[in-house]
Protein backbone atom coordinates (compact mmCIF):
# COMPACT_ATOMS: atom_id res chain seq x y z
CA UNK A 1 0.00 0.00 0.00
CA UNK A 2 1.43 3.14 -1.30
CA UNK A 3 2.01 6.11 1.50
CA UNK A 4 -0.20 9.32 -0.01
CA UNK A 5 1.69 11.33 3.38
CA UNK A 6 4.75 11.19 5.82
CA UNK A 7 5.79 13.10 8.27
CA UNK A 8 9.75 12.41 9.58
CA UNK A 9 11.09 14.19 12.70
CA UNK A 10 8.80 16.83 12.33
CA UNK A 11 9.17 20.27 14.41
CA UNK A 12 7.36 23.48 14.30
CA UNK A 13 8.38 26.26 16.89
CA UNK A 14 6.44 29.81 16.99
CA UNK A 15 8.18 32.53 18.66
CA UNK A 16 6.51 34.24 21.82
CA UNK A 17 7.42 37.13 23.70
CA UNK A 18 8.68 39.04 21.02
CA UNK A 19 9.03 42.62 21.96
CA UNK A 20 10.48 45.70 20.09
CA UNK A 21 13.50 45.12 22.42
CA UNK A 22 13.73 41.73 22.28
CA UNK A 23 13.66 38.54 20.28
CA UNK A 24 11.62 36.61 22.83
CA UNK A 25 12.18 32.87 22.66
CA UNK A 26 10.86 29.83 20.89
CA UNK A 27 8.11 27.19 21.77
CA UNK A 28 7.82 24.06 20.24
CA UNK A 29 4.31 23.33 19.33
CA UNK A 30 5.21 20.03 17.37
CA UNK A 31 8.24 18.16 18.31
CA UNK A 32 9.94 15.38 16.05
CA UNK A 33 6.29 13.58 15.09
CA UNK A 34 6.48 10.64 12.96
CA UNK A 35 2.97 9.66 10.97
CA UNK A 36 2.07 7.64 7.84
CA UNK A 37 -1.12 8.13 6.40
CA UNK A 38 -1.81 5.13 3.75
CA UNK A 39 -4.53 5.40 0.41
CA UNK A 40 -7.69 4.98 1.32
CA UNK A 41 -7.28 4.59 5.33
CA UNK A 42 -7.70 6.91 8.19
CA UNK A 43 -5.69 7.93 11.10
CA UNK A 44 -6.96 9.59 13.75
CA UNK A 45 -4.83 12.38 15.95
CA UNK A 46 -6.45 12.93 18.87
CA UNK A 47 -5.26 15.06 22.05
CA UNK A 48 -6.61 17.95 24.16
CA UNK A 49 -6.75 21.81 22.83
CA UNK A 50 -3.39 23.09 22.65
CA UNK A 51 -1.56 19.75 22.32
CA UNK A 52 -0.22 20.56 18.74
CA UNK A 53 -2.53 18.67 16.24
CA UNK A 54 -4.03 21.18 14.35
CA UNK A 55 -0.66 22.85 13.50
CA UNK A 56 0.68 19.06 12.88
CA UNK A 57 -2.63 18.92 10.54
CA UNK A 58 -1.40 22.32 8.61
CA UNK A 59 1.77 20.99 7.94
CA UNK A 60 0.49 17.67 6.55
CA UNK A 61 -1.93 20.04 4.09
CA UNK A 62 1.02 22.74 3.40
CA UNK A 63 0.27 25.29 5.32
CA UNK A 64 2.59 25.43 7.28
CA UNK A 65 6.08 24.91 6.43
CA UNK A 66 8.02 22.62 9.41
CA UNK A 67 11.11 23.91 11.32
CA UNK A 68 12.84 20.78 11.15
CA UNK A 69 11.68 17.55 9.56
CA UNK A 70 10.56 16.27 6.22
CA UNK A 71 6.75 16.26 4.50
CA UNK A 72 6.72 13.15 1.97
CA UNK A 73 4.04 13.39 -0.81
CA UNK A 74 4.17 9.84 -2.06
CA UNK A 75 7.59 9.77 -1.00
CA UNK A 76 8.84 13.59 -2.53
CA UNK A 77 9.81 16.26 -0.18
CA UNK A 78 7.05 18.70 -0.65
CA UNK A 79 9.16 21.73 0.41
CA UNK A 80 11.61 20.48 -2.28
CA UNK A 81 9.69 19.62 -5.59
CA UNK A 82 8.87 21.97 -8.46
CA UNK A 83 6.36 24.42 -8.32
CA UNK A 84 4.03 22.28 -10.68
CA UNK A 85 4.67 19.38 -8.13
CA UNK A 86 3.94 21.29 -5.41
CA UNK A 87 0.45 22.86 -6.77
CA UNK A 88 -0.35 19.01 -7.57
CA UNK A 89 0.17 17.92 -4.02
CA UNK A 90 -2.20 21.02 -2.66
CA UNK A 91 -4.72 20.24 -4.66
CA UNK A 92 -4.62 16.13 -3.96
CA UNK A 93 -4.52 17.59 -0.28
CA UNK A 94 -7.46 19.25 1.05
CA UNK A 95 -8.18 20.31 4.45
CA UNK A 96 -11.69 20.17 6.27
CA UNK A 97 -11.97 22.91 8.58
CA UNK A 98 -13.68 22.92 12.48
CA UNK A 99 -15.48 26.04 11.77
CA UNK A 100 -18.20 26.00 9.32
CA UNK A 101 -19.19 29.40 9.54
CA UNK A 102 -15.51 30.89 9.15
CA UNK A 103 -14.24 28.80 6.56
CA UNK A 104 -17.28 29.63 3.78
CA UNK A 105 -16.74 33.58 2.60
CA UNK A 106 -19.76 35.47 3.51
CA UNK A 107 -19.82 37.52 -0.01
CA UNK A 108 -20.27 34.30 -2.27
CA UNK A 109 -23.08 32.13 -2.86
CA UNK A 110 -22.13 28.72 -2.57
CA UNK A 111 -22.39 28.52 -6.51
CA UNK A 112 -19.43 30.52 -6.85
CA UNK A 113 -17.41 28.44 -3.55
CA UNK A 114 -17.55 25.57 -5.31
CA UNK A 115 -17.05 26.52 -8.80
CA UNK A 116 -14.20 29.06 -8.02
CA UNK A 117 -11.50 25.96 -7.54
CA UNK A 118 -12.97 23.91 -10.65
CA UNK A 119 -12.02 26.99 -12.95
CA UNK A 120 -8.87 27.38 -11.49
CA UNK A 121 -7.79 23.66 -11.77
CA UNK A 122 -9.16 23.98 -15.36
CA UNK A 123 -11.58 20.82 -14.90
CA UNK A 124 -13.99 23.19 -15.87
CA UNK A 125 -14.20 25.49 -19.37
CA UNK A 126 -17.74 27.35 -19.14
CA UNK A 127 -20.56 28.15 -16.38
CA UNK A 128 -22.86 25.96 -18.03
CA UNK A 129 -20.32 22.77 -17.00
CA UNK A 130 -19.23 24.64 -13.56
CA UNK A 131 -22.94 24.51 -12.67
CA UNK A 132 -23.25 20.76 -13.57
CA UNK A 133 -20.62 19.82 -11.73
CA UNK A 134 -21.70 22.28 -8.47
CA UNK A 135 -24.93 20.18 -8.86
CA UNK A 136 -23.68 17.14 -8.61
CA UNK A 137 -21.02 18.09 -5.07
CA UNK A 138 -24.10 19.21 -3.78
CA UNK A 139 -26.00 16.13 -4.39
CA UNK A 140 -23.30 13.96 -3.46
CA UNK A 141 -23.35 15.68 -0.08
CA UNK A 142 -26.87 15.31 0.46
CA UNK A 143 -27.69 18.86 -0.11
CA UNK A 144 -30.26 17.85 -2.32
CA UNK A 145 -32.36 19.37 -4.53
CA UNK A 146 -29.30 21.14 -5.69
CA UNK A 147 -31.22 24.27 -7.59
CA UNK A 148 -32.27 25.09 -3.58
CA UNK A 149 -28.84 25.79 -2.44
CA UNK A 150 -26.97 26.77 -5.38
CA UNK A 151 -27.74 30.27 -5.08
CA UNK A 152 -27.78 30.79 -1.37
CA UNK A 153 -25.16 32.34 0.98
CA UNK A 154 -23.55 30.47 4.10
CA UNK A 155 -25.56 32.64 5.93
CA UNK A 156 -28.90 31.48 4.75
CA UNK A 157 -27.48 27.45 5.49
CA UNK A 158 -27.48 25.71 9.20
CA UNK A 159 -24.02 24.90 10.41
CA UNK A 160 -24.78 21.19 9.24
CA UNK A 161 -25.63 22.25 5.68
CA UNK A 162 -22.50 24.10 5.67
CA UNK A 163 -20.56 21.65 7.09
CA UNK A 164 -21.42 19.70 3.75
CA UNK A 165 -20.81 22.67 1.43
CA UNK A 166 -16.83 22.32 3.33
CA UNK A 167 -17.17 18.98 2.89
CA UNK A 168 -18.38 19.19 -1.09
CA UNK A 169 -15.38 21.84 -1.73
CA UNK A 170 -13.20 19.23 -0.25
CA UNK A 171 -13.87 16.92 -2.32
CA UNK A 172 -14.23 19.00 -5.51
CA UNK A 173 -10.77 18.25 -6.96
CA UNK A 174 -10.61 14.47 -6.20
CA UNK A 175 -8.52 14.69 -3.35
CA UNK A 176 -5.61 11.67 -2.47
CA UNK A 177 -6.04 12.65 1.13
CA UNK A 178 -8.58 15.22 3.63
CA UNK A 179 -7.37 16.62 6.46
CA UNK A 180 -10.20 16.89 9.03
CA UNK A 181 -9.75 19.57 11.63
CA UNK A 182 -11.87 19.01 14.31
CA UNK A 183 -15.06 18.45 11.33
CA UNK A 184 -17.72 18.02 13.41
CA UNK A 185 -17.13 19.73 16.51
CA UNK A 186 -18.79 22.64 16.08
CA UNK A 187 -22.39 21.21 14.77
CA UNK A 188 -25.47 20.12 16.68
CA UNK A 189 -24.50 16.81 18.22
CA UNK A 190 -28.09 15.56 16.88
CA UNK A 191 -26.18 15.94 13.37
CA UNK A 192 -22.81 14.68 14.10
CA UNK A 193 -23.29 11.25 13.28
CA UNK A 194 -24.73 12.01 9.77
CA UNK A 195 -21.54 14.14 8.74
CA UNK A 196 -19.56 11.52 9.66
CA UNK A 197 -21.17 8.71 7.93
CA UNK A 198 -21.22 10.97 4.75
CA UNK A 199 -17.73 11.24 5.14
CA UNK A 200 -16.82 7.53 5.71
CA UNK A 201 -19.10 6.90 2.30
CA UNK A 202 -16.96 9.96 0.66
CA UNK A 203 -13.79 7.83 1.66
CA UNK A 204 -15.71 3.88 0.23
CA UNK A 205 -16.51 5.53 -2.91
CA UNK A 206 -13.23 7.57 -3.64
CA UNK A 207 -10.84 5.83 -1.82
CA UNK A 208 -9.65 9.11 0.07
CA UNK A 209 -7.64 9.04 3.04
CA UNK A 210 -8.05 10.94 6.09
CA UNK A 211 -5.99 12.50 9.22
CA UNK A 212 -9.23 12.63 11.03
CA UNK A 213 -8.07 15.17 14.41
CA UNK A 214 -10.13 15.38 17.24
CA UNK A 215 -9.86 16.03 21.28
CA UNK A 216 -12.82 13.05 21.56
CA UNK A 217 -11.27 10.05 21.88
CA UNK A 218 -14.65 8.60 21.68
CA UNK A 219 -15.61 10.10 17.88
CA UNK A 220 -11.93 9.18 17.02
CA UNK A 221 -12.07 5.43 17.77
CA UNK A 222 -15.47 5.71 15.96
CA UNK A 223 -13.81 6.93 12.94
CA UNK A 224 -10.72 5.22 12.53
CA UNK A 225 -12.08 1.70 13.78
CA UNK A 226 -10.87 0.13 11.11
CA UNK A 227 -7.37 2.35 10.82
CA UNK A 228 -5.02 3.65 13.22
CA UNK A 229 -5.11 6.12 16.15
CA UNK A 230 -2.26 8.53 17.39
CA UNK A 231 -2.68 10.43 20.69
CA UNK A 232 -0.61 13.52 20.98
CA UNK A 233 0.55 15.20 24.16
CA UNK A 234 2.56 18.89 24.48
CA UNK A 235 3.23 18.47 20.87
CA UNK A 236 4.74 14.68 20.70
CA UNK A 237 3.31 11.37 20.07
CA UNK A 238 2.66 9.46 23.22
CA UNK A 239 1.03 6.40 21.28
CA UNK A 240 0.69 4.95 18.17
CA UNK A 241 -1.13 1.92 16.55
CA UNK A 242 -3.92 0.25 15.68
CA UNK A 243 -7.36 2.21 16.60
CA UNK A 244 -8.66 -1.20 19.01
CA UNK A 245 -5.11 -1.92 20.06
CA UNK A 246 -4.88 1.56 21.37
CA UNK A 247 -8.09 1.48 22.86
CA UNK A 248 -8.29 -1.72 24.60
CA UNK A 249 -4.60 -1.58 25.85
CA UNK A 250 -3.70 1.55 26.31
CA UNK A 251 -0.05 1.74 26.82
CA UNK A 252 0.77 5.57 28.02
CA UNK A 253 -0.84 7.50 31.23
CA UNK A 254 -2.05 10.36 28.95
CA UNK A 255 -4.17 7.72 26.47
CA UNK A 256 -5.84 5.96 29.73
CA UNK A 257 -6.25 9.61 30.84
CA UNK A 258 -8.36 10.15 27.88
CA UNK A 259 -10.48 7.09 28.29
CA UNK A 260 -11.16 8.35 31.55
CA UNK A 261 -12.59 11.51 30.43
CA UNK A 262 -15.11 9.60 28.27
CA UNK A 263 -18.31 9.61 29.87
CA UNK A 264 -20.03 6.42 31.55
CA UNK A 265 -23.57 5.53 31.84
CA UNK A 266 -22.91 4.05 35.00
CA UNK A 267 -22.25 6.39 37.76
CA UNK A 268 -21.04 3.70 39.43
CA UNK A 269 -18.06 3.44 36.79
CA UNK A 270 -17.23 7.37 36.70
CA UNK A 271 -16.76 7.55 40.57
CA UNK A 272 -14.21 4.65 40.23
CA UNK A 273 -12.41 6.40 37.61
CA UNK A 274 -8.93 7.70 38.74
CA UNK A 275 -8.53 11.66 37.11
CA UNK A 276 -5.07 12.83 36.21
CA UNK A 277 -3.70 16.22 36.20
CA UNK A 278 -2.49 17.17 32.80
CA UNK A 279 -0.61 20.33 31.95
CA UNK A 280 -0.93 22.10 28.43
CA UNK A 281 1.24 24.08 26.39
Amino acid sequence: MSKVLELRDVSVAFAVGRTLFSSGRMAKAVDRVNLELGEGRTLALVGESGCGKTTTGKVAAGLIKPTEGLVLFYGKDVWKIKREEFNEYRKSVQIIHQDPYSSLNPMLTIYRTLSAPLFRHKLVSSKEEAVDMVSKLLETVGLVPPEEFISKYPHQLSGGQRQRVVIARAISLNPKAIVADEPVSMIDVSLRLQILHLMKDLQRKMGVAYLFITHDLATGRYFARDGYTAVMYLGTIVELGPTNSVILEPLHPYTRALLSAIPEADPEKTRMKKVMELRSL
